[in-house]
């Protein structure tokens, strides 16, 4: 599989980390923002359907994972916290609705966090992306 993706105008590809970044947290094309980056809930396609950027390069691994847990903690404390203090649920009930909470947004995350993961690689050029980093394409010398 080629790593060549097809030339795109420079207004269509974005101008900054944030704005690649965005686009992959939405579930685009880092690249061109047209389409959808994932195949599945969290697979991502293996070449875009407009630009032909090829995503299978990323490495993104158990990032995401990490990610969407060190978020989901530094949310639900304060959560849980004020739950504790200021209702009178029985601990099983408290324990039901944190938990549901939790994994709720766990889930919530997992995608976006991908998404801006891969998103990242691409632009900073790393991994299998190293031969063309999104910032060099998008921000020519």
């Amino acid at each position: 599989m080629p790593d060549a993706a097809l030339p795109l105008p420079s207004a269509a590809l974005p101008h900054s980390l944030g704005a690649a970044l965005a686009r992959g947290a939405r579930g685009r094309c880092p690249r061109c923002g047209g389409t959808h980056l994932f195949a599945g809930f969290v697979k991502p396609v293996e070449r875009c359907r407009l630009c032909g950027q090829n995503w299978t390069l990323h490495a993104a691994d158990d990032f995401p994972a990490y990610l969407s847990i060190l978020i989901t903690g530094h949310v639900m404390a304060p959560v849980i916290i004020e739950l504790g203090l200021k209702t009178d649920l029985s601990l099983g009930a408290m324990m039901a609705l944190v938990g549901t909470m939790a994994l709720v947004l766990l889930i919530a995350l997992l995608r976006p966090a991908k998404g801006g993961i891969i998103a990242f690689q691409w632009w900073m050029g790393m991994h299998g992306f190293a031969a063309r980093p999104g910032r060099r394409e998008a921000l020519p010398d």
